[in-house]
């Protein structure tokens, strides 16, 4: 179906791929990402289908997948409503009920145009210090943009995560960069866009969208919470969640993160 895709409209461009509306050969309007990405776009796709199995929550179609192309279906935006942000909550907590193999997945990891290690492990925290926090620490440090009382003070988390992780849980079916941008809102509903997907820890979701700010992000936890409560102590452990995805910040972006990423490992050594 790739090469019957006409490209429509130019959308700029996004990390390391270009963004275009096109048009099917029936005439259906799609999203189209193309560029050199290696098994990026083929990672994406396995996620939005992976997600999609769990018929909880709303993803776009994927149409066709290449090493260089990935062709979506085009979701219409709308605003986000307080019903919508309800209903995005329990959706949530479904999806998360639905599970995972293990912690990983059984395809290569990216988030942004960063490699994400995604071979499984045992526990949770296993698996959050080997494929999630020592890779960006190791990539952060030989790009400058930490140093090593940063990387050291890290490692105090990682060493202490056994304890600092909550009730252990098993795999929940997570998006994996479920901030706010990768929500698209609709009439109605939302449906989520971008995924790194992988068998991970529920709260990770949860602390992602807090990052950033998501709309109506209250009416989504009071109604995931009515679904699929959370373990006792799950508000102070947001930092710990949120470590990740600022390190993702910091090799990305630089200083400008660096900040919150130490305030938020200082604030995990406080529990």
């Amino acid at each position: 179906m790739t090469a019957g895709v006409r490209l429509v409209r130019e959308l700029g461009a996004n990390h390391a791929w270009r963004l275009h509306r096109g048009e099917l050969p029936d005439g259906r309007p799609a999203f189209v990402k193309s560029g050199n990405v290696s098994q990026l776009f083929i990672s994406e796709a396995a996620g939005l289908r992976w997600l999609g199995e769990s018929r909880a929550v709303a993803v776009p179609e994927v149409y066709d997948v290449t090493d260089d192309r990935l062709v979506l279906e085009w979701i219409e935006p709308g605003d986000a409503t307080a019903e919508a942000a309800r209903r995005l909550g329990g959706e949530l907590a479904r999806m998360h009920r639905a599970g995972a193999e293990a912690y990983g997945a059984p395809w290569p990891g990216f988030i942004a145009e960063l490699p994400m290690p995604n071979e499984p492990a045992p526990t949770w925290p296993e698996f959050y210090a080997e494929r999630r926090l020592r890779p960006f620490i190791r990539t952060a440090l030989a790009a400058g943009r930490l140093r090593a009382d940063d990387a050291a003070l890290l490692e105090e988390v990682i060493e202490r995560l056994p304890e600092l992780a909550g009730p252990p849980e098993p795999p929940a079916r997570i998006h994996g960069d479920l901030w706010s941008g990768n929500v698209l809102w609709t009439p109605g509903r939302a449906v989520l866009v971008d995924p790194a997907a992988h068998g991970g820890h529920r709260e990770t979701d949860l602390a992602m969208l807090a990052l950033f700010g998501a709309p109506h992000l209250a009416a989504i936890m009071e109604a995931y919470q009515e679904e699929h409560p959370l373990t006792e102590g799950w508000r102070a452990r947001v930092p710990l969640h949120q470590l990740h995805p600022l390190l993702v910040h910091v090799c990305l972006f630089g200083e400008a993160y660096r900040g919150s990423l130490l305030d938020a490992a200082a604030r995990c050594l406080e529990l």
